[in-house]
């Protein structure tokens, strides 16, 4: 595949690990789903990997349950998840996602991150045809499983590739193949510690050390905005 299992994906997790606001970004995305497909997560696909996702972060379960609480209130706040699309400084593509309850106030911060970097936002759909839309699942290697026949069970889930890190497995599948694949996971009783829809660059495209300097200070500014909630890049 010519990627390094997760690419940025060291540099990715370590930033976020530093954060303070993954909680609420967790919440958010918890939220969003329980709006979209109820509160329980045993009928909601989204919702239930949304759960997964902040459990794998040692979210605690009070916040998780707030966060469905707020979604199913008569008050609770309408969330729109909205992308954008920019180059930044070396000509690196950046894919944003957000998850926001004013799109006026998110797309002007988010073109003030590309700006301040000598970036600038290209209207969405530009950028579409230099990624793909990937459902990606990571579990844990654990003794006893023949990944050879994981593999050959779960092709008729939509399983295109399964790749391996040291203890970890990450299997990837197209983007319409999320819920038939992460229930086929489910039915075979694998432990998925995150699952997440994401989007691979075809080209990735190597910077030198400087540049990735001046890249990182960017995806920095926008990866701490309260509202997005996901960025990706074309970067090797």
């Amino acid at each position: 595949m010519g990627r390094a299992f997760e690419y940025r994906r060291a540099a990715k997790e370590a930033r976020w690990d530093k954060m303070s606001k993954i909680f609420p970004k967790l919440a958010k995305a918890i939220t969003v789903a329980a709006k979209e497909g109820g509160g329980d997560p045993e009928m909601n696909a989204k919702l239930r990997t949304a759960i997964q996702n902040a459990k794998a972060e040692n979210m605690p379960k009070d916040n998780i349950e707030n966060a469905i609480k707020r979604a199913i209130g008569s008050d609770s706040d309408v969330f729109e998840e909205v992308t954008y699309e920019g180059k930044g400084p070396h000509g690196v593509l950046v894919f944003v996602e957000c998850a926001t309850d004013n799109t006026t106030r998110t797309v002007a911060n988010v073109k003030s991150y590309f700006s301040k970097a000598g970036g600038s936002m290209v209207p969405n759909g530009s950028l579409e045809f230099m990624f793909s839309r990937k459902a990606v699942f990571e579990f844990m290697q654990e003794d006893g499983l023949d990944l050879e026949e994981l593999e050959f069970e779960l092709i008729d889930a939509g399983l295109e590739e399964i790749i391996t890190n040291e203890d970890r497995v990450y299997l990837y599948a197209d983007y319409t193949n999320f819920g038939t694949l992460s229930k086929a996971l489910e039915d075979k009783e694998i432990d998925v510690k995150k699952a997440s829809l994401q989007r691979i660059p075809t080209s990735p495209v190597e910077f030198s050390e400087e540049q990735m300097e001046e890249i990182e200070k960017m995806l920095d500014r926008i990866e701490d905005d309260d509202d997005v909630q996901a960025v990706f890049t074309n970067i090797a």
